[in-house]
């Protein structure tokens, strides 16, 4: 985490899915044992296998900073106060995997370097995958991201924990606080919904009755004139362009209501549409950053091998957005490289189709970064 260089401005790191387990662990210093308890695959090392098939030899094990790539340099280039992660794994040794899910993302708490190697500040846990190994698996994930010193929002021991924020203080110039929570049509279960009793995750089980009301209510208490909030939400399905009105709606209403500066979406494979109301960014979805889909057939017409890495500098007074940077990825060998040029201008066009009220919408840079032109 680094100090604002400007008076201010609070500069955001912000992207989607980061899928550590699995394929990933199995190149990483310390993987779990590779069992897995899918329908057709058994072996985690199967999908290390697969991408080689397509894109050749990946070496074993790996630095900690190797699948990070290209983005590294990247972001020596545009340092950022606070960066944020969906972290789509849970972080265990648990052999206790939960029974009948069929996936089951898990990456060793040795390899906890892998995130610290790309400076990740914040992880959020509310999403459909970071109880895969159970409730122990939940308890380990936290204990490792505490020890690492990465914080985290959307899952904790009970639901107050799991509602509570993670805060960020900039010295001098303000705090931002990170709440997180995810819906079932992400694929989270029910069950895994934290109560006054159970550990669990931040559950809304839809965006319109009481539930979504006290977030909405319980988010508004922390906001003051030196507060930036976040809110993380997994919702929505794994493909797709369309926006539901649902999703806008609660959406604005976290911006109105609640007082809320940027919603930071995620659950989708891909990037989608980027939204300005009323001057803040909203995030529908950020897709994937990190997987091990490389050798997999693709949904077709999506790319879930490119990226994005959203870097937003933020008014530290109003919350609003002063501008916007994407930084194009490419999962290549299960290392994030500089994606092809028809490749970033492919997904400005897709940006700009399903973005709404970004002025002259966006536009790729010569050195193939993608722009927001107010």
């Amino acid at each position: 985490m680094k100090e604002s260089q400007e008076q201010s401005v609070v500069s955001l790191f912000l992207t989607g899915d980061i899928m550590v387990g699995r394929g990933i662990d199995q190149i990483l210093p310390r993987p779990c044992p590779p069992n897995l308890y899918e329908p057709w695959v058994k072996n985690a090392g199967a999908y290390v296998e697969l991408a080689e098939v397509k894109n050749g030899t990946i070496p074993r094990p790996v630095d900690f900073d190797y699948i990070w790539g290209d983005l590294l340099p990247e972001l020596e280039r545009f340092p950022t106060d606070i960066r944020i992660v969906n972290l789509e794994t849970a972080v265990t040794a648990s052999e206790e995997a939960w029974p009948d899910k069929g996936i089951n993302y898990r990456m060793h708490p040795d390899n906890i370097p892998v995130l610290t190697a790309a400076g990740i500040d914040v992880a959020v846990l509310a999403n459909n995958h970071v109880l895969d190994w159970g409730y122990k698996g939940l308890e380990e994930t936290l204990s490792t991201l505490d020890t690492s010193g990465i914080a985290h929002a959307g899952a904790g021991k009970n639901l107050a924990e799991a509602l509570l924020p993670c805060t960020a203080e900039l010295p001098g110039l303000c705090r931002v606080l990170v709440f997180a929570a995810g819906l079932p049509d992400s694929g989270i279960p029910p069950d895994w919904a934290a109560s006054d009793a159970n550990s669990g995750v931040g559950f809304l089980p839809d965006l319109h009755g009481p539930a979504a009301e006290r977030f909405v209510r319980h988010l508004r208490r922390f906001k003051d004139s030196r507060t930036i909030i976040v809110a993380s939400i997994h919702w929505g399905a794994n493909w797709g362009h369309l926006i539901p009105p649902q999703q806008s709606d609660f959406a604005h209403r976290l911006i109105d209501e609640a007082g809320v500066d940027v919603v930071h979406g995620h659950s989708s494979h891909h990037p989608k549409g980027i939204e300005l109301y009323r001057g803040k960014l909203i995030l529908y979805g950020c897709g994937d950053l990190i997987n091990d889909y490389e050798g997999i057939e693709p949904t077709p017409g999506f790319g879930p091998d490119l990226g994005l890495v959203h870097l937003a500098r933020i008014d530290a007074e109003s919350g609003r957005l002063l501008d916007l940077r994407l930084l194009p990825t490419r999962m290549r060998r299960f290392r994030l490289l500089h994606p092809p040029r028809k490749d970033i201008e492919s997904l400005v066009d897709t940006l700009n189709r399903h973005g709404r009220n970004l002025g002259r919408g966006l536009t790729a840079t010569e050195e193939g970064i993608i722009v927001l032109r107010k």
